[in-house]
């Protein structure tokens, strides 16, 4: 099924926003990269004290980076080179999309795994699970790259002149339902109401904590870093999807204005490579200093500088 979008609008969207597009894209290019070097660097050289939550934010860091990587050709194209092969915005736009869904993906895993080493520190089992962070990483690569790319196979085999407008132009993903509905539900339906729910099974261990109510600990703190997460998480990806839902309705004739909206929304989701790092920062220094200093051996974060760092403290 075709999209049915004017050349007047694909052309009047290619100059209105070229000048913000690039900067925008150029920011996130720029500020994300290094940020996520940085990251990519301190988890390397702390490969040794490597805990669940780690693989999870390293493998998120190199998705991330991935997606940075396809920016610049974004960039080249906004500038006003229109010579790209459609090839090659396809296999840009699938890097993207893979990329973008491995971080929902994996930034729920990171939720899950702090939410489940607060919740239940002395379980057994919830232990041997946390082990298995490398497969579920493995997994999320494949699942996000398995099934983007017979997307993009069917739709070289469709491609006509609507699509030389390369980035400018809906990528046939974002209208077909078949493959918009699942995105929706289990690309960020289900992702974000484990999100929600995790967040508050953290809230609520933190509250229920010995430490945190004599006050060992910046209970706070840590309920402003969980709340500012689950904040990255939405505004980064919730308008992309909204976007998505509205452009599967308007299929058959899509506005000019739905067209531009999409792309803002992309930007929004890409600039989630610049927050990530952020919240490393806060997830580092909230919980592996002030929760494991202040409970110790009690609720383990998995980290084994954070063990490290205790009995330095109390020796």
């Amino acid at each position: 099924m075709s999209t049915n979008i004017s050349s007047s609008c694909l052309n009047s969207s290619e100059h209105s926003s070229n000048v913000f597009t690039v900067c925008t894209y150029s920011f996130i290019c720029i500020v994300g990269l290094i940020f996520n070097l940085i990251a990519l660097a301190f988890f390397f050289k702390c490969n040794k004290a490597r805990s669940q939550t780690t693989v999870y934010m390293s493998n998120l860091t190199i998705a991330d980076t991935l997606l940075i990587l396809t920016l610049p050709m974004r960039i080249f194209y906004h500038l006003g080179y229109r010579g790209l092969p459609q090839w090659l915005c396809d296999t840009l736009g699938l890097v993207l999309k893979a990329n973008m869904y491995g971080s929902i993906f994996l930034l729920t895993c990171i939720c899950f795994d702090r939410c489940m080493a607060l919740s239940f520190p002395l379980s057994a089992r919830v232990k041997q699970g946390r082990r298995k962070a490398p497969l579920v990483c493995l997994g999320i690569w494949t699942l996000t790259f398995g099934a983007s790319v017979p997307i993009y196979l069917i739709k070289r085999r469709d491609v006509h002149d609507s699509f030389k407008h390369c980035f400018n132009n809906l990528p046939v993903y974002a209208t077909q339902p078949v493959v918009v509905y699942p995105s929706l539900i289990l690309g960020f339906g289900i992702p974000l109401v484990i999100m929600l729910v995790c967040s508050w099974g953290l809230v609520r261990a933190v509250r229920q904590s010995t430490v945190a109510q004599t006050n060992q600990v910046d209970g706070a703190k840590i309920q402003r870093m969980v709340a500012s997460s689950l904040f990255i998480f939405i505004f980064s990806f919730l308008p992309y999807h909204a976007t998505l839902g509205l452009l599967s309705l308007y299929r058959e004739n899509i506005p000019c204005s739905m067209l531009t909206a999409y792309h803002y929304s992309v930007m929004l989701a890409c600039l989630n490579t610049v927050l990530d790092p952020v919240a490393y920062y806060f997830t580092t220094e909230t919980f592996t200093n002030n929760m494991g200093i202040g409970m110790g051996r009690m609720i383990p974060l998995n980290s084994h500088s954070s063990d490290t760092r205790y009995r330095a403290n109390n020796s």
